[in-house]
């Protein structure tokens, strides 16, 4: 479901409980995951970042924690991408470029203006949102 962040350098896999808490837990894993793979986090894409990966995990935790008591955070990095991705298994996939207010047209406009990309990938037993920035 993955696959561009299978084909990352460094990678890590979370699961979480679908709760609030999660937030907090899939940025501080990010922060750790970054600096353990050499990557500055006083870069300016990193805050940009971990802003739109808490969003997409809070996205989660509101619209789809009672049909997937779990969502899966996958984090990776090469040489010049970072990638993460924020599954659940609710069905619902939005279209993220149709967003144009709340939390998904945040995520997608400062992906955009980031030199990023943002894609809805899944099928009718989950989705994922996946996102690759540049830095």
């Amino acid at each position: 479901m993955t696959a561009a962040l299978g084909a990352r350098h460094n990678r890590h896999v979370l699961t979480l409980p679908n709760e609030p808490s999660a937030v907090r837990l899939a940025r501080e894993t990010a922060e750790q995951a970054l600096a353990e793979w050499g990557i500055d986090l006083r870069r300016p894409v990193v805050d940009a970042a971990l802003l739109i990966l808490s969003e997409l995990v809070t996205n989660s935790v509101r619209h789809a924690a009672e049909r997937s008591p779990q969502i899966m955070v996958m984090y990776a990095a090469s040489g010049s991408h970072l990638s993460f991705a924020v599954q659940d298994r609710h069905p619902h996939r939005p279209s993220l470029h149709s967003c144009t207010r709340g939390g998904l047209g945040m995520v997608t406009e400062l992906t955009r203006q980031l030199g990023g990309t943002a894609a809805v990938q899944g099928d009718d037993d989950g989705k994922s949102i996946v996102i690759t920035l540049p830095f």
